[in-house]
């Protein structure tokens, strides 16, 4: 049986994120979902594995039912397969941020930077005076970046804003692209970037994932393997697993 599973987020205003709790963890528990999703005042995000039946649903009640009464339009969504279950339980939780950054100045859902698709990714990227931000953690960008990017060096995602303070300059550094697995990371650094007067910053839309769905590897400047927060550990064109299969528990989610 292969499984179907949707890495979906959205930053949009949800003031009622603590009722919005269970009854979204029922449509999931109902569904046979398992994985993790993160609600808070900003938005959600999660990743959930089952049939594709399942998530089809799912997604429907996500975008259409009436627990979020059509806030959820933008939704970003990535589809993969997965050969086995990549998630041991479902977990559906309540937290400060959907990712965490520990800047509540930053609002994606009024302000991000512009957003670039797979297809004209490679162009920006390759334009000399841009400068590629990689803004994963350490550990994931071992696995694989984009060829030139910049490594910030960080632990965690909060680890950014003492990346920028150290090394960025808006004066010197006048056209960022940046990049994250999904593109939650990214389009929050890229709201944070303009805050601090920043002027020409872009950001890649849905992030790796789609990059690696959509260009052919013979087109792609893409080198290794992207990490991804579920038991199969990592993906490279196609999608296609590559990963052996490990427990990561607790790492369902680009929420650090």
């Amino acid at each position: 049986m292969t499984f179907r599973v949707a890495a979906l987020y959205q930053f949009v205003a949800l003031p009622d994120a603590g009722g919005l709790l269970a009854p979204l963890r029922e449509i999931c528990a109902d569904s046979g979902l398992k994985g993790t999703i993160i609600l808070a005042h900003e938005g959600i995000n999660g990743t959930v594995a089952g049939t594709a039946e399942a998530i089809e649903g799912f997604i429907d009640a996500l975008r259409e039912g009436p627990l979020f009464d059509g806030r959820l339009d933008r939704l970003e969504l990535k589809f993969s397969a997965a050969a086995a279950m990549p998630f041991k339980r479902l977990k559906v939780h309540l937290k400060p941020e959907i990712v965490t950054f520990g800047d509540i100045g930053t609002d994606p859902a009024r302000r991000t930077g512009t957003y670039v698709d797979a297809t004209g990714w490679n162009r920006l990227i390759g334009c000399p005076d841009t400068l590629v931000i990689d803004t994963r953690n350490q550990f994931e960008v071992a696995m694989g970046t984009f060829d030139g990017a910049v490594d910030p060096r960080i632990g965690r995602f909060s680890g950014f804003r003492d990346f920028v303070a150290r090394e960025l300059d808006p004066a010197k550094h006048r056209k960022v692209a940046m990049f994250c697995t999904g593109g939650i990371r990214c389009e929050k650094a890229s709201s944070y970037l303009l805050s601090r007067g920043f002027q020409e910053v872009y950001h890649l839309r849905g992030g790796i994932l789609k990059y690696l769905e959509e260009i052919a590897p013979a087109e792609s400047r893409w080198t290794g393997e992207c990490f991804v927060f579920d038991e199969r550990v990592a993906l490279g064109h196609g999608l296609a697993e590559r990963g052996p299969g490990a427990a990561l528990e607790g790492a369902q989610t680009s929420d650090d």
